[in-house]
């Protein structure tokens, strides 16, 4: 597998998905070198913008060459200036791309029933996930969620590759009212799940860990902390993470993530420096 290259990339196609702008982007050296789990650093506001920190998205339906020339898809929620930014770019226009990034979902080496828990647009990463589970002979249910039926995202696709997916909304309006982790531990007892992964807002993620280890279960998953340079320079996206060794670390959530085992990220510390992490002493 080669690294992470730079590239530019040119919009293929932008669909709007319920809340979401959905991009399609030919970018062949990003999609030759990409497992699930990893993301693409993009640069926003043009050249002579003073954004200067890319923005970070999840990917997911990639297509590595043949017919598709190498192409990558992410999706878009409008936040701040630099999402705006690139809901606004239209199909022929070129994105300043770099990526994979990140370390990729952990794959077990034999099949194991598997529940993937996605959380608004968090849904993307698991999909790809979904395909390579299934390729291996995992048995998998997933189980996705939102605030409002237009905040869901990829539940046709999900629903065209497994068959039946478990949709919950906040509201109610879409699927069973309720959070995304209401279904999780019967869906776990049914499936008889030996691993959940899931990709979404941090309570949902924490939540979803408290589950899987109700269960005796890991939970590996894809954090949404912002990754101002999505190579592990500006220490903006640090966790207090425990190692093996019992002591906490800050680990970056771009290059030692966006993975994480649930059971190792201390979520009630997160965005707050603790006083016994490694080196706190030194901060």
């Amino acid at each position: 597998m080669s690294g992470p290259v730079q590239e530019q990339g040119e919009i293929f196609d932008v669909t709007k998905v319920g809340d979401y702008l959905q991009f399609t982007v030919v970018a062949p050296g990003v999609a030759q070198s990409y497992r699930p789990g990893q993301f693409v650093a993009v640069a926003v506001g043009g050249p002579d913008s003073s954004m200067l920190l890319r923005r970070s998205f999840a990917l997911y339906g990639v297509k590595p060459g043949g017919e598709y020339a190498g192409t990558i898809q992410f999706v878009v929620a409008a936040k701040g200036r630099g999402s705006q930014w690139l809901l606004a770019q239209r199909a022929g226009a070129r994105l300043d791309l770099v990526g994979p990034l990140g370390v990729p979902f952990p794959l077990p080496r034999e099949s194991v029933p598997a529940v993937l828990v996605g959380g608004g647009y968090g849904t993307a990463p698991l999909l790809p996930l979904a395909e390579h589970l299934i390729a291996a002979g995992s048995e998998i249910e997933l189980i996705v969620g939102a605030s409002t039926a237009s905040r869901l995202f990829g539940e046709l696709a999900a629903k065209r590759l497994i068959g039946s997916v478990t949709v919950t909304t906040d509201d109610g309006s879409a699927g069973q009212r309720g959070w995304v982790t209401d279904p999780l531990p019967s869906a776990i007892e049914r499936l008889g799940a030996e691993i959940v992964y899931a990709c979404g807002p941090m309570g949902m993620l924490r939540a979803v860990g408290e589950v899987a280890a109700a269960h005796a279960i890991p939970a590996q998953v894809a954090v949404e902390e912002s990754m101002a340079c999505g190579i592990g320079v500006c220490m903006t996206c640090v966790l207090p993470v425990r190692g093996e060794d019992g002591l906490t670390r800050f680990l970056r959530s771009c290059v030692d993530g966006p993975i994480f085992d649930a059971s190792r990220i201390r979520w009630a510390d997160v965005g707050t420096l603790p006083a016994d992490v490694l080196g706190a002493d030194g901060m």
